[in-house]
């Protein structure tokens, strides 16, 4: 198996250093005849923001030469975690606590996954969404109602769970009452972005959980057609640092996030792109220089590429970088020695 020649990184122009990054790049199996490379990618629901960030990298590769990024649409981060140990995607996003999980072989994984980061990208924010004219305030106000919890196999179920657990609720299938018991439950589904917002706007949930950029554009788009607030959560912060670990800080939702949505603060969890550990060096260190050549591209698909820096990418613990990022990033003067 032959390998392309190597191209020098960082040239004149962003557009030419993409080209060059791009045309390195390598699948896992690259044919001995020159074809255009494909690197797939796990991103999340459609209306999240891991979508976005994810055609906004995707339409970066329609402007070179000789390399495919090709998107596909999964349920985030616990299944993004699997799909990339099972070879089943090459590159995907996740939470950094799911990922942490991942790497320890601690539940939901039920063993160590060989998962290594490429960056830390940017800080999720958790919402709890619920009708402006609500009476809820806080999480154990939801006693008694419908609520979803995401996509089955996210990083925003994982979040609700124990959300709810804090709370003191129990969780009861969807088609449950949970009035008919002690009070102290909720009937939970568990719905993509889109299919959350949509249903609460039908009224057929009372609130989601949702864990994404600011904005999420379903969220910006349910505000404009209903009236919502989002739960002040900053209270569960230390309780979640205690239990799960040091991922979890709380951060503000500014008001004007969302249209005519007041402030609240929240839980903010780190989101990173990860790989599987066997993927080649040189494959990694060049996924890597071209997320950061990318990084206008990526800003025009939404607004927090802004936070993608080299300083911050690094910080991925206790997900190890690639070796081949790691190299990037000390080719650009940031070291990294795990």
């Amino acid at each position: 198996m032959t390998r392309p020649p190597r191209h020098r990184l960082w040239p004149a122009t962003a557009v030419a250093a993409a080209f060059l990054v791009a045309s390195a790049l390598l699948t896992w199996s690259h044919p001995p005849d020159p074809e255009p490379l494909v690197l797939s990618l796990g991103t999340g629901g459609e209306g999240g923001v891991y979508h976005e960030y994810g055609s906004g990298l995707s339409r970066v590769s329609d402007d070179v030469d000789h390399v495919e990024i090709v998107t596909h649409t999964t349920a985030a981060s616990v299944e993004n975690n699997r799909l990339v140990a099972s070879g089943a995607m090459d590159a995907a996003f996740t939470l950094a606590d799911v990922a942490a999980l991942a790497v320890a072989g601690e539940p939901p994984f039920s063993e160590p996954l060989p998962i290594r980061a490429i960056a830390r990208l940017y800080d999720n924010h958790t919402h709890v969404v619920v009708s402006a004219d609500s009476p809820y305030e806080e999480v154990a106000d939801l006693a008694g109602t419908t609520v979803s919890l995401g996509a089955s196999g996210s990083g925003t179920e994982m979040m609700a769970e124990r959300l709810l657990d804090l709370a003191g609720l129990e969780q009861l299938p969807g088609d449950a009452d949970p009035a008919a018991t002690d009070g102290a439950a909720v009937a939970a589904v568990r719905l993509s972005i889109e299919r959350s917002a949509q249903a609460l706007e039908e009224g057929s949930v009372d609130a989601f959980f949702w864990s994404g950029g600011l904005p999420t554009q379903a969220v910006v788009a349910l505000a404009e057609r209903h009236p919502i607030r989002l739960l002040d959560l900053s209270e569960h912060v230390p309780r979640l640092v205690e239990a799960h670990g040091g991922y979890f800080a709380e951060l503000p939702v500014p008001a004007g996030t969302y249209p005519g949505v007041p402030a609240v603060r929240t839980i903010g969890v780190p989101s990173l792109l990860v790989v599987d550990q066997r993927m080649p060096d040189d494959v990694a260190r060049d996924l890597t220089a071209l997320l950061f050549e990318s990084r206008g591209a990526l800003f025009e698909a939404h607004p927090v590429a802004e936070h993608l820096h080299p300083r911050s990418a690094i910080a991925t613990l206790p997900v190890p970088l690639h070796t081949g990022a790691a190299d990037y990033y000390r080719s650009v003067k940031y070291a990294y020695d795990p």
